[in-house]
């Protein structure tokens, strides 16, 4: 049976907002052909109104009519929404939850040959320039819905398509990434104001700074080590702020930070 929908949403938060905002925006698709559900009305209310897509606090409906069904829940609540519509049949599920498993997904939903594609996205989505790790081996078969998927993404920045194994590793590097950039600049800034900054000042040269180096990394084929050691002249003032960095263990602050979020994104998965 022909579903009236293309997308359908369950759930209606930051990054769901994103995503849609990306999509219609962009006219990838059209608002009629994408219904949203969530149990917070004024989301609902605000949606509708702004991208002009179908609303309903109905997860059964969203996954009767929709051929596409898109969990954007958080992961500790997908087993209650899950056993709302256990009894329904749902080929065709993009989750964007952390840490669940394709299988988990799927045999929660228990009903049908159900085909998963996981994808760990991050908030600079909601600006464009998102960086997103993708598994869609389960629509291998279909390049239309393969396409569709990879196209659906990719209107919110640049996609790197990988195993489901590596989406861990995605969420600690990209997904929760852009909370370490704010701490990084936030540093930058108190340390421009005791310096004598305004908190102005200090704002505007600390995130045009990692913007820009940030942009300058993109752009080159160098080694990064390569880039860093262009900017410290020998005994010059930027190499003694880089040895203090390495000699309290910046990389290995990182290093465990990551870690600690790779880990508890393994544990939402069990």
């Amino acid at each position: 049976m022909k579903k009236r929908y293309k997308l359908g949403v369950i759930g209606c938060g930051f990054m769901a907002n994103a995503i849609l905002n990306s999509l219609i925006q962009s006219d990838f698709i059209n608002p009629r052909k994408v219904i949203v559900s969530d149990r917070d009305v004024s989301k609902l209310e605000e949606v509708a109104d702004e991208l002009g897509v179908d609303v309903t606090d109905d997860n059964r409906r969203v996954a009767e009519e929709s051929e596409f069904v898109l969990f954007a829940v958080k992961p500790q609540n997908f087993g209650e929404v899950a056993a709302e519509i256990s009894d329904l049949r749902v080929d065709k599920v993009i989750s964007i939850m952390a840490g669940l498993k394709k299988n988990t997904i799927k045999n929660a939903l228990g009903v049908g040959l159900i085909k998963v594609a996981r994808c760990m996205p991050n908030l600079a989505c909601s600006v464009g320039c998102g960086a997103m790790g993708i598994d869609m081996s389960d629509f291998n078969s279909n390049p239309d819905d393969t396409q569709f998927i990879s196209l659906m993404f990719g209107n919110m920045g640049t996609v790197v398509s990988l195993s489901e194994d590596k989406l861990d590793a995605v969420t600690g590097i990209s997904g929760s990434g852009p909370a370490y950039v704010f701490m990084f600049i936030d540093s930058l800034i108190d340390a421009g104001i005791k310096q004598g900054l305004t908190a102005d000042e200090a704002r505007t040269l600390a995130v045009l700074t990692v913007l820009g180096g940030a942009e300058i990394a993109w752009q080159s084929d160098k080694p990064l080590t390569e880039l860093l050691m262009g900017v410290c002249s020998k005994g010059g003032t930027t190499i003694e702020a880089v040895k203090t960095l390495e000699e309290n263990n910046f990389r290995a602050v990182v290093d465990k930070a990551v870690d600690a979020c790779v880990r508890r994104s393994k544990e939402l998965s069990e």
